[in-house]
C-alpha cells in the first residue's frame, strides 16, 4: 500500500507546471474517472468531528474512506452557512453572487408577495419574502407534504411511495409571485444558474436525490426537470398523525432518534438507486450517474439541548433518554448524543459503500455546513424577536404601530439564526446607518446554558455581533452591485457563540453564518480511480459540482457558476 501523502500549499507551489496543466484542463472533457457518482452531505459534520470519529474508529467505514480516499483538511462552505446556499454551491460551483441564493428564508425586492393574483399583479408593489421550506408544502405537517399517501403514520415504511417530483407537492399559493408574468415562482426558477443534475441530463444521464423539504426540487435547475427521482420526505413534519385530535406533535428534528429514523428514510432510497431501482425499488432503470443524499442526524444532535438517543445505533430498541446535545471537553469531544448521530451516519454509509459497485463509483462526502458554537459555554442566546421590534420602533420613534406586524415598518425581512441578514423597507443612507448604530448599541440580557444543559441568564452587547455590514459594505461583501435585487442591505457577523433565536433555550447552535464551526467542513473523495492523498490547502465546497462532472468526464465549463466564478476542480485527485 502506497503511503499517505499529506500535500500542503508550498509542495503545491512546487508542482505548479501540473497545476497549470491541470487548471487549463477544468474546462475540457475528460476520460470518465467513474460512471456513477454519490454525493453524500453531512450536514453539521465539522472536519474537527471526522478526525474524531476516524481517530475513534480506524475500522469504520468513515476511516477507510479518508485513509483510502481523498481528504480535503480545509475546506470551506460558502457564507452564508445555510443549508440552501450550501448544497446549491455543491451541485452549481457557485456562491450567492451568482446562483442567487442566499438562504432558504430571504427576500426579493422585485418579486411580488405570495397571494399576489393575477387581478392586482400590475398594480401590486414588489417586495416580498422567499421561503422555501416547509412551508411552501400543501401540508407542512404531513411527511409526505400532502400527498395522503394510505395508512402512512401506522406503517412509515410506505413513504416509499412519495411522489419523485416533489415540485407537485408545493402549494403554488404559498410562493412569491413574479411580476412579469403574474405568475408564482418555484424554487427551481429562483436558481439563477445552472446545475450539475442538468448538465447530466443533457448528455443523457440518469440523476437521483434525496433531501429534506420539497423546496429542494430547486436543485432541477432553471429547467425544473433535470433530477429524475428526487425523494423529499418533510423532516419538519409531524411524527404522530396530525389528523388525529391532538393535532400536529414534534417533527422529525425535536428527537435524535427521529431524526434517525428520518435519515433511515432517505438510505432506503439511496440504496435502492444503487440496486438500479428508483427510490421505492419499482422498476430497473438503472443506477443513476449523479445520485446522493443529505443525513440531519448530526446536525440536530448538536443543536439540540438534550436528546434521546441509541448508545448503540444497531440496537434501536435500546433507547436512553435525555442525554445533552452538543459537545464535552470544552467543544471538543462529541457527547453521548452526539456520537450515537455519527455512529448512525458511519453504519449507513457502511450499508451503501458495501452495496455499490466500486470499480465504476466515486463517494465524495462533505456537509451543506457545519454548527456553531461547539462549546456550550461559548453559548448567548439574543431574543432576535425582540431586537427587531426595538429597532422598528426606535426608527419610528416608539410610534403605536411599531409592533404591528401588518403595517410597513424599517426591517422588511430578517433571517438571523448565528449570523444577521436583514432587509429595508427604508433603503436610504440615513436609515441603513441608523440601523447599524442602533444594533452596535444595543444591549441586554439573553440566555446561555450551565453544563448540565439548565439556562442561565448571559448578558451580551452589540446586539451579540462582531462586526456589521451595511449598504455598500454588504453588496461588496458579496460581490454584487448595490442594486442587486436579492443582496441583503445589513449583514451582521456573530461573536463567537451568539445565536438569535426566541427566549428558550430551545437549541445550543446554530447555522448560517461566518464562523470558522459553522464553515470549516470536510471534503472526502474516495472510489474509482482515486488515490490516497491528504490535502491541507484551502478549497471550497462550491468545487464539488465540476469535480463530479470531471469525474463523469463531463465539462465543468457548461456550468454557469463556474464560468461567472472560475471555479476549479479539487487539485490532486489524480
Amino acid at each position: 500500500m502506497r503511503a499517505t501523502k499529506r500535500l500542503t500549499l508550498a509542495v503545491a507551489l512546487s508542482l505548479s507546471c501540473g497545476l497549470a496543466t491541470s487548471a487549463r484542463a477544468d474546462d475540457d472533457a475528460r476520460q470518465p474517472r467513474a460512471k456513477h457518482v454519490l454525493l453524500v452531505s453531512v450536514d453539521g459534520l465539522h472536519q474537527a468531528d471526522l478526525d474524531w470519529f476516524v481517530n475513534a474508529n480506524p475500522a469504520s467505514t468513515l476511516a477507510q474512506l479518508v485513509r483510502h480516499g481523498v481528504a480535503y483538511r480545509n475546506a470551506q462552505t460558502p457564507f452564508p452557512s445555510d443549508s440552501f446556499p450550501g448544497m446549491v454551491g455543491q451541485v452549481t460551483g457557485g456562491n450567492p453572487r451568482t446562483t442567487g441564493i442566499y438562504y432558504d428564508d430571504a427576500y426579493s425586492r422585485s418579486l411580488l408577495p405570495a397571494g399576489t393574483t393575477a387581478a392586482n399583479c400590475r398594480s401590486a408593489k414588489p417586495g416580498a419574502e422567499v421561503y422555501y421550506a416547509e412551508v411552501i408544502a400543501k401540508d407542512l405537517n404531513r411527511l409526505d407534504s400532502g400527498q395522503g399517501i394510505p395508512g402512512l403514520y401506522s406503517d412509515f415504511s410506505r413513504i416509499s411511495q412519495l411522489t419523485g417530483r416533489p415540485q407537485d407537492l408545493i402549494d403554488p399559493a404559498l410562493l412569491p409571485v413574479s411580476a412579469q408574468t403574474c405568475q408564482p415562482v418555484y424554487p427551481h426558477q429562483y436558481l439563477k444558474v445552472n446545475t450539475i443534475f442538468e448538465i447530466a441530463h443533457k448528455h443523457g444521464l440518469r440523476t437521483a436525490w434525496s433531501d429534506k423539504h420539497a423546496a429542494y426540487e430547486i436543485l432541477n435547475g432553471p429547467s425544473g426537470q433535470s433530477i429524475d427521482d428526487l425523494f423529499a420526505p418533510e423532516i419538519n413534519s409531524s411524527v404522530t398523525d396530525p389528523s388525529l385530535p391532538a393535532g400536529p406533535g414534534d417533527d422529525w428534528t425535536k428527537d435524535n432518534t427521529n431524526t434517525q429514523r428520518y435519515d433511515s428514510f432517505k438510505v432506503q432510497a439511496v440504496l435502492n438507486w444503487i440496486k438500479g431501482h428508483d427510490h421505492a425499488g419499482n422498476g430497473t432503470p438503472g443506477t443513476p450517474a449523479i445520485f446522493g443524499m443529505n443525513f440531519q442526524a448530526v446536525s440536530t444532535a448538536q443543536k439540540l439541548n438534550k436528546s434521546n438517543y441509541y448508545p448503540d445505533p444497531g440496537n434501536t430498541g435500546n433507547k436512553v433518554a435525555g442525554g445533552l446535545g452538543g459537545y464535552t471537553m470544552n467543544g471538543t469531544v462529541p457527547g453521548a448524543v452526539l456520537q450515537s448521530a455519527l455512529s448512525f451516519v458511519n453504519n449507513q454509509l457502511t450499508a451503501m459503500v458495501s452495496a455499490l459497485d466500486r470499480t465504476n463509483t466515486v463517494v465524495v462526502l462533505s456537509a451543506k455546513h457545519g454548527q456553531s458554537p461547539r462549546n456550550r459555554a461559548d453559548l448567548t442566546i439574543v431574543n432576535d424577536g425582540d431586537m427587531i421590534d426595538a429597532l422598528n420602533c426606535a426608527w419610528e420613534k416608539y410610534a403605536a404601530t411599531c409592533k404591528d406586524p401588518s403595517k410597513p415598518h424599517l426591517v422588511a425581512h430578517a433571517i438571523d439564526d448565528d449570523g444577521i441578514l436583514m432587509w429595508f423597507n427604508d433603503r436610504s443612507p440615513a436609515a441603513i446607518g441608523f440601523a447599524k448604530s442602533f444594533l452596535l448599541g444595543y444591549s441586554g440580557n439573553g440566555l446561555g446554558s450551565d453544563a448540565a444543559g439548565n439556562a442561565i441568564a448571559k448578558p451580551f452587547s452589540q446586539a451579540g455581533v462582531s462586526r456589521i455590514y451595511a449598504g455598500e459594505e454588504a453588496a461588496d461583501l458579496f460581490g454584487v452591485a448595490r442594486g442587486d435585487d436579492r443582496v441583503p442591505d445589513l449583514v451582521g457577523i456573530a461573536q463567537q457563540g451568539t445565536v438569535w433565536a426566541g427566549g428558550k433555550l430551545s437549541k445550543i447552535a446554530e447555522h448560517g453564518g461566518d464562523a470558522k464551526q459553522d464553515r470549516h467542513v470536510p471534503i472526502v473523495v474516495w472510489g474509482a480511480g482515486i488515490d490516497q492523498n491528504i490535502v491541507d490547502e484551502p478549497v471550497q465546497t462550491n468545487q464539488i459540482a465540476p469535480t463530479i462532472l470531471a469525474l463523469l468526464g463531463l465539462k465543468p465549463h457548461e456550468l454557469q457558476a463556474v464560468q461567472a466564478e472560475h471555479t476549479k476542480v479539487l487539485p490532486h485527485l489524480h
